[in-house]
């Protein structure tokens, strides 16, 4: 009997896009469902993710996984015959996931709050997030990818951010090549994969869908 696997998902939510690519490297037969965010949740969703109401969830044999790095990790368990998304050595495996949580608490954070702020309080956070992906610039050095040769859990942390490099050169008037220009060739790098180049929008479409969500979110 063949898995089934569905993914509550929407394609602007780089969480979800971490979900997505992951299934992709596997190979992983699913059916993705659209949630209809910011407006109204599923009662789906709200069945499988009673706790946070949020996606992604991974529904697998009519169980959810949540959140999307654990979601991730959970992949990679379940499906091991092919395409490792984590290191078997243990502190190469700890090192990878230290990099993915600092993805999501500072890069994220931070990208949150230059979208939903403006004037002195955004340019402060856009200074910080410009601090803290220089940071990144420097651990991925002249490796193709964080963990080396192998596209891995914090690639996939990180990429779906990489749509939202242009919304920053626009809210922030600078060059993300000069700023980053490794993460930016990086960038470039991973779109060469099936998975990332089907599941994530282009640089210009994320940000028009940004500039539509701050108008919802009435940060003018």
């Amino acid at each position: 009997m063949a898995d089934e696997v569905i993914v509550l998902d929407h394609e602007y939510s780089p969480p979800a896009n971490r979900v997505i690519i992951a299934l992709k490297e596997k190979g992983v037969a699913f059916v993705s469902k659209q949630e209809d965010l910011p407006n109204k949740k599923s009662s789906l969703l709200l069945e499988m993710n009673p706790v946070h109401k949020q996606i992604p969830v991974l529904i697998h044999n009519g169980k959810p996984v949540c959140e999307s790095l654990i979601i991730v990790e959970y992949i990679d368990e379940v499906w091991n015959d092919k395409s490792p998304l984590l290191p078997t050595d243990p502190h190469d495996r700890a090192h990878s996931k230290f990099w993915a949580d600092y993805v999501d608490k500072k890069i994220y954070t931070l990208g949150r709050a230059v979208l939903t702020t403006k004037g002195e309080t955004q340019a402060a956070a856009m200074k910080e997030l410009i601090s803290s992906l220089k940071i990144l610039d420097a651990e991925l050095g002249d490796k193709p990818y964080f963990g080396g040769k192998t596209f891995g859990i914090t690639d996939i942390a990180f990429i779906p951010f990489y749509s939202r490099f242009y919304t920053l050169e626009k809210f922030g008037n600078l060059s993300m090549n000069e700023e980053c220009p490794k993460l930016v060739a990086w960038g470039e790098r991973c779109l060469q994969r099936e998975s990332v180049s089907t599941t994530m929008r282009n640089q210009y479409e994320t940000y028009d869908f940004m500039l539509e969500l701050r108008k919802k979110l009435g940060v003018e």
